[in-house]
This record gives C-alpha cells, sequence and structure tokens, in this order.
C-alpha cells in the first residue's frame, strides 16, 4: 500500500468522486471530505472492496467557517499526516446578482474561496516542512473569465486560478506541487444545483466527471501549474486572453442567460 495520505473534499459526487477513484488506483490513503455522509461511507465500502488501501470518512459542511480547522484538528487526533490536499469542493448559481440571495452567494466564497485557502493553509505547511506533497485545486475555465448571471461563482474560480498559480511558483523547488484543473461544462449535478433543479433552457456539450479527473490527476503527477482539459475549453479560455474584455463578458453573459 502506498503510504501517500490524500485528502478530498467534495468526494461524495462528480469530479471529487472520480478523482478518489483515480487516487485510490495509485493505492495512496484517502481521506473522503463532503456533508453527504451516506455517500461517503458508500464510495469508501467501493473503493476498499477494490483496492488494498485505508479510506477515511470526515463528514463536513465546508459553508460553515469552522469547518477546516475541525478537519485539521480531527485528523491530527487520529494520526493522519496528508500529503496531498485536493480542493474539490465548491458550487455555484445561475441568476443576477441582485435577483440571488446575499447569503447563498456568500456561501459560494466560503465553499470557493474561505475553505480552500484556510485547509491550503493549515496543511501545506507540513508538507513543506517534510519536503513533499502537492495540491490539486479544482478550478473552472470559468476562472479565466468575467460571469454575468454567475458572477459570484466566476469571480471565486478567478480567485483559485490566481492563488494556484502564485503558490504553485512560491513553493517551486519546496518539493511541493501546485496544479489548478480547470474544467468547462462537465456531467455532474452541478447544474442542478446552480439552477435550483430548474431546467436549463440550453445545454452545452460536456466531459464525463471521469475524463476530467484522470486529466487533472495526471496533471498534478506531472506537477504542471494549470491543465484545461478538452480542447474546446482550452480555446475559449485562451480567447479570452486574446479578445476584448468588453466583448468577452457581453457573450458570457449572453451565454448564461440563455442557460
Amino acid at each position: 500500500m502506498n503510504s501517500e495520505v490524500v485528502l478530498i473534499t467534495g468526494a461524495s459526487s462528480g469530479i471529487g468522486l472520480e478523482l478518489a477513484k483515480c487516487f485510490a488506483a495509485d493505492k495512496s490513503r484517502l481521506v473522503l471530505v463532503a456533508r453527504n455522509t451516506a455517500a461517503l461511507e458508500k464510495l469508501a465500502t467501493e473503493l476498499r472492496a477494490q483496492q488494498p488501501i485505508e479510506v477515511h470518512v470526515v463528514p463536513a459542511d465546508l459553508a460553515l467557517a469552522e469547518s477546516p480547522r475541525k478537519i485539521y484538528e480531527e485528523l491530527q487526533g487520529r494520526g493522519i499526516i496528508v500529503d496531498v490536499l485536493v480542493n474539490n469542493a465548491g458550487f455555484g448559481l445561475h441568476g443576477s446578482f441582485l435577483d440571488l440571495p446575499l447569503a447563498r452567494q456568500l456561501e459560494i466564497i466560503q465553499v470557493n474561496v474561505a475553505a480552500l485557502v484556510a485547509l491550503t493553509g493549515l496543511f501545506v505547511p507540513g508538507m513543506a516542512q517534510r519536503k513533499r506533497g502537492g495540491v490539486l485545486n479544482v478550478g473552472s475555465v470559468a476562472g479565466f473569465l468575467p460571469g454575468p448571471h454567475m458572477a459570484v461563482y466566476f469571480a471565486s474560480k478567478a480567485f483559485v486560478q490566481s492563488f494556484s498559480e502564485a503558490l504553485h511558483e512560491e513553493l517551486r523547488g519546496s518539493g511541493v506541487s501546485v496544479t489548478n484543473l480547470c474544467p468547462g461544462p462537465t456531467e455532474s449535478n452541478f447544474s442542478q444545483v446552480a439552477r435550483g433543479n430548474r431546467t436549463m433552457g440550453k445545454s452545452a456539450a460536456k466531459m464525463s466527471a471521469a475524463e476530467v479527473a484522470a486529466a487533472g490527476h495526471r496533471a498534478f503527477r506531472s506537477g504542471r501549474c494549470v491543465i484545461v482539459p478538452g480542447a474546446r475549453n482550452y480555446l475559449l479560455a485562451q480567447l479570452a486572453e486574446i479578445l476584448p474584455r468588453a466583448a468577452v463578458r457581453k457573450g458570457v453573459g449572453r451565454y448564461n442567460k440563455l442557460k
């Protein structure tokens, strides 16, 4: 069994679940974090049956400011040292900033930004001291764009993009790597949550969560800083850097309004 311990947030479904499978295939020991205890326990049982690995379940709601510290202290109490942190948990809301509940939008910032930074700040110092480990953040191609009608979500992923790149450079040569995985539309429950289970007016071609996770896992293992899986998503990220900013925000705004 690999002695590496990998902590994955948002591991109960979608990209997080598929990343758990990727790291399980490496025979890494896993710590699975999410709100849905039953789904975590089911996944843990499946992974243990498939691989000779330890899988620990830590139910937590990262919308609560105290959760990152509680996760860290619980693992300390169990004597579990985390070598790889996968910050996957996150969500978005679709709609005009003025029409969406402010409290719910602040939760986006808490989960997508504050919890990610807190967990990184708690676990990475130990990695740096041991001169080994890494962080895999799950950002989004949205991090390259302004996002009218999903303003806070797009802004949160822009933070993840900037933070990941900066930390990657700061930790260069330390033995600790930082990778930001930036998927585009993905087959998961993200859209249902973002739209409050309302039917989408327009659907985009989507990659499977397994494809996205595999690309992110490969990029992390190779020490890459940023990975945008899918040719269409990569092209979009590149165009966002080339096209006039006004044209980008108008285009994204029209697209999001139609969704």
